[in-house]
């Protein structure tokens, strides 16, 4: 439900005038409330008409702005997409537009196009996902050209945009408005991405670009490396899954001391990385500002892990790193974790699925008492922390803002989850929302019981997840009894994993009788009863 008029106007849904509407405007109304609202109940008298029209009105003024349009994923059609652009030109003050995740409007965008002059201060315009065809995309070129004050543009998930990208942003000149574009699988071209590197020094206010999961652009990264040293405005650069090699590495170091103002760099899933930080990374460490580094799932090789051991130390404003599904870094990255106790401002650090050693968890554990303001920490599928888990004794204890935990697949064992829940005895981790124990199918009965009679105090738990592995099946003890009445204790707990655990059959009624008194917001993941 969208309503754009003014609540102080006589103006809604194309209204202009004071005074009653006539009746094709009523007819006009009511036809816009359906397609909006979805609305199919059958009027049956003009003073049941006027009412539902009212009633409606006043919940749209809770929903939206006078200036803002969000349709995001309502399932919209074609026809829905024509009656929507019917209305622009009564609300020339439009600033966000957002019709995305709405696949079945493909085709229709002209409707709204040939409008668009009505709208010329739009600032934002989102058209994720929308199954544009090649007639869309080319109409928005040409659209693109009435809307100056254009500040965010996303066409991501689009496929058609690639080959095209040319014609959509020709005429994003100099003195361009634009700060945010977002290009998320678009199929973009080798082509595609020539042009970005030459349209680049022409978007001087541009704080944020996306072009992740474009694969092809991997071949045309010089040119996109060169734009980039003109924009010296950037905050946030994403390259995930671009098809970036080692000598693009080369190619980006040279843009980054340029980035001065960078804050976010997601350089992850790029499987041919591996290896490219080894000469070049040197101007990765004049990027002071930078808060978020992901490198995770880019082959690193024992000489990044070298190289980024002298860098990351540097970031000092560094407050997310993600070097997960990095496999070959886990035996060499005893000195890189060790220095992470120069970061302070660590707030979060993932290292799954890095095959951590016993030396290597322990620089890791030392290193993370030094990290007060840590929030999110996940060592899962590293075995090494099975049965060493008193390594982080001091870290958790220490720490009063930890809110996600995540140790699947760890190799735990009993002696580690009672460690758990002594901690969680002595006031400690009351900040913790998200607990991921899943896949230690080595913890026994006894255990999870110990566990089990203390999770009860983690007041803030929203999330907890106690999964057995794939090919296990395994019927649950009497602990099950302390989880369900820990649930009790526990209002803001939304979902528990324990897929693969057999309930017995005799708590069902007692399971029925959590969920209602969780009013349905609560789901259980279970691997049925016996």
């Amino acid at each position: 439900m969208v309503i754009l008029g003014d609540e102080n106007s006589n103006c809604s849904f194309g209204r202009t005038g004071a005074g009653p509407p006539t009746p094709e405007m009523a007819s006009f109304v009511l036809h816009g409330l359906q397609v909006f609202c979805s609305y199919n109940k059958s009027l049956t008298s003009e003073m049941e008409l006027e009412s539902q029209i009212e009633k409606k009105e006043q919940k749209l003024v809770q929903t939206a702005g006078k200036t803002c349009l969000d349709l995001n994923n309502r399932g919209l059609t074609a026809s829905d997409v024509s009656e929507m652009a019917a209305l622009l030109p009564f609300h020339p003050d439009l600033e966000n537009l957002d019709i995305s995740w709405n696949d079945s409007i493909g085709g229709s965008l002209h409707s709204i196009t040939q409008q668009i002059h009505f709208i010329s201060k739009l600032k934002i315009l989102r058209l994720g996902n929308c199954k544009l065809t090649t007639e869309d995309v080319l109409a928005l070129g040409e659209a693109l050209k009435v809307i100056p004050e254009l500040a965010e543009l996303s066409l991501s998930w689009n496929n058609k945009v690639g080959g095209n990208l040319p014609v959509i942003l020709q005429k994003f000149e100099e003195g361009s408005k634009i700060q945010k574009l977002e290009l998320v699988d678009c199929a973009l071209t080798s082509e595609d991405g020539k042009f970005v590197g030459y349209l680049l020094p022409r978007l001087k206010n541009l704080q944020e670009l996306d072009l992740s999961i474009n694969r092809n652009i991997g071949t045309s990264l010089y040119s996109i490396a060169q734009g980039l040293k003109s924009t010296s405005n950037l905050k946030v650069l994403m390259l995930h899954s671009c098809g970036l090699s080692q000598k693009s590495m080369q190619q980006l170091d040279s843009a980054f001391r340029y980035l001065c103002e960078l804050r976010k760099l997601d350089l992850s899933g790029n499987k041919d990385l591996g290896g490219g930080f080894e000469d070049s990374s040197a101007h990765l460490a004049t990027l002071e500002h930078l808060e978020v580094l992901d490198l995770h799932q880019c082959s690193l090789t024992v000489g990044d892990v070298t190289s980024l051991t002298q860098v990351i130390p540097l970031l000092s404003n560094l407050q997310e790193l993600d070097l997960s599904a990095n496999k070959k870094m886990g035996s060499s990255s005893g000195n890189l974790l060790s220095r992470l106790r120069f970061l302070p401002a660590l707030k979060s650090v993932l290292i799954n699925n890095c095959a951590l050693e016993s030396e290597t968890f322990t620089a890791l554990a030392d290193a993370s008492i030094h990290l007060p303001t840590l929030e999110i920490l996940n060592l899962s599928w590293n075995k090494c922390v099975g049965g060493n888990l008193k390594l982080l004794l001091e870290t958790l204890k220490l720490s009063m803002s930890l809110q996600v935990l995540r140790l699947s697949s760890c190799s735990l064992v009993t002696e580690d989850v009672a460690l758990l829940a002594s901690l969680i005895q002595g006031g400690h981790l009351v900040k913790l929302q998200k607990l991921d124990l899943s896949y230690n199918d080595s913890i026994c009965d006894i255990g999870w019981s110990i566990f089990c009679h203390k999770v009860w105090l983690l007041k803030e738990l929203t999330e907890l997840d106690i999964s057995l592995r794939p090919s296990g099946l395994r019927e649950c003890g009497q602990w099950i009894r302390n989880l369900l009445w820990a649930v009790t204790q526990l209002p803001k707990l939304t979902e528990i994993g324990m897929k693969r655990w057999i309930l017995p059959a005799s708590v069902q009624e007692e399971l029925k009788s959590i969920y209602q008194d969780h009013q349905s917001s609560m789901h259980l993941d279970h691997g049925g009863f016996r």
